[in-house]
């Protein structure tokens, strides 16, 4: 079993900083999978390259006609599928026909979705590191894309101002959430599934039923882009954050906005929480990374009365819930992950 740290004030988290360096092409975004075990990058020239984090490197399957001799049946059939041969420590993908400006892991770490200036999503596998699917639906540039906690449906948000709800075995959306003015710039998934949130360019974050298709919240506070969006572990709240460099924290049971944290000095591009909810990160393109402590407020903001006609006061002593400010070496922060064990994850790009 992995021993987990737990975090809080006084036990800050281990922090592993990875650094981009001397890319060819402009970095577009950074992605850690679930497990820790590998990273993906997009790059401005339409490539997406995959790096093992591991001693283990990447290996590919077998050709299929060595498949066909092979023991389905037997205990260890993934080992026997692979090929010790192609093991390479990177890989690279080719199709899309423009920037790449999202990607995201599926839970089991087997597929990779990847998302594009030319409207397209491909899904990638991760055992043949080939393209299974490329989904149209959006007519224009599509800004991310995710997997859901459970895999098999994923989430887009496009330039057409549209979310789209998919499942890899349909090659058209399950659901369109129409409603923002302008681009939807991130999107999020519940951790229970069944909520897909929003953020766009009109200032604005929005919550989706997957099941019916409905807007079910409306919350507007952000001055600015919302370019990353974040649930805390148990479902209760939700984090934005954009271009204004503030963070938002949200009750979802009513869309009242609780607190805002100010402090970064350039557009926020990331947020996670730690594997037990108590701690709150924020990434920047100040090239500075947050620690912020979660409980605390969270426990400040439930000792107030919050039903849906009493609107709380919004906390805005950011000082007193923020534990630690790192600052990189100038590179800024597009990506934060925490690992099983609750260290700290970045990916950041050399300037």
């Amino acid at each position: 079993a992995i021993k987990r740290v737990t975090l809080g004030p006084e036990n800050l988290p281990s922090i592993c900083c990875y650094t981009l360096l001397n890319a060819a092409h402009t970095v577009t975004c950074a992605e850690i999978a679930e497990d820790s075990s590998v990273l993906a990058v997009g790059f401005a020239d339409s490539v997406v390259k995959v790096w093992s984090l591991m001693p283990q490197k990447l290996r590919s399957m077998k050709p299929a006609e060595v498949l066909q001799e092979i023991d389905i049946e037997a205990e260890d059939v993934l080992a026997r599928i692979m090929d010790d041969r192609s093991a390479e420590t990177t890989r690279s993908l080719l199709g899309h026909n423009g920037p790449v400006y999202k990607v995201s892991f599926s839970p089991d770490r087997l597929l990779l979705l990847s998302c594009s200036e030319d409207g397209t999503i491909r899904l990638w596998s991760l055992m043949t590191w080939t393209c299974l699917v490329a989904y149209k639906g959006h007519t224009f540039p599509v800004w991310d894309v995710r997997f859901s906690p459970h895999g098999h449906y994923f989430a887009t948000a496009s330039h057409d101002r549209t979310a789209r709800l998919w499942a890899t075995d349909h090659y058209q959306p399950l659901r369109i959430f129409a409603g923002h003015f302008s681009d939807v710039d991130c999107v999020q998934f519940h951790p229970n599934s069944n909520y897909v949130a929003t953020g766009s360019s009109d200032r604005t974050v929005r919550l989706w039923d997957c099941i019916t298709g409905n807007h079910v919240r409306l919350m507007t506070g952000h001055k600015g882009s919302i370019y990353a969006l974040c649930f805390s572990i148990e479902g209760r709240f939700l984090v934005s954050a954009g271009s204004d460099c503030r963070l938002l924290l949200w009750d979802l049971a009513h869309g009242h906005l609780l607190a805002e944290l100010s402090g970064h000095s350039a557009t926020v591009q990331s947020l996670a929480f730690s594997r037990d909810g108590h701690i709150l990160t924020s990434g920047s393109l100040d090239c500075t990374i947050k620690v912020w402590d979660f409980t605390k407020l969270t426990e400040e903001v439930t000792l107030e009365d919050v039903n849906i006609s009493h609107n709380p006061e919004i906390k805005k002593n950011s000082d007193s819930y923020l534990l630690r400010s790192y600052a990189t070496k100038s590179s800024p922060v597009l990506c934060l992950h925490f690992s099983r064990r609750n260290v700290l994850m970045t990916v950041s790009i050399d300037r």
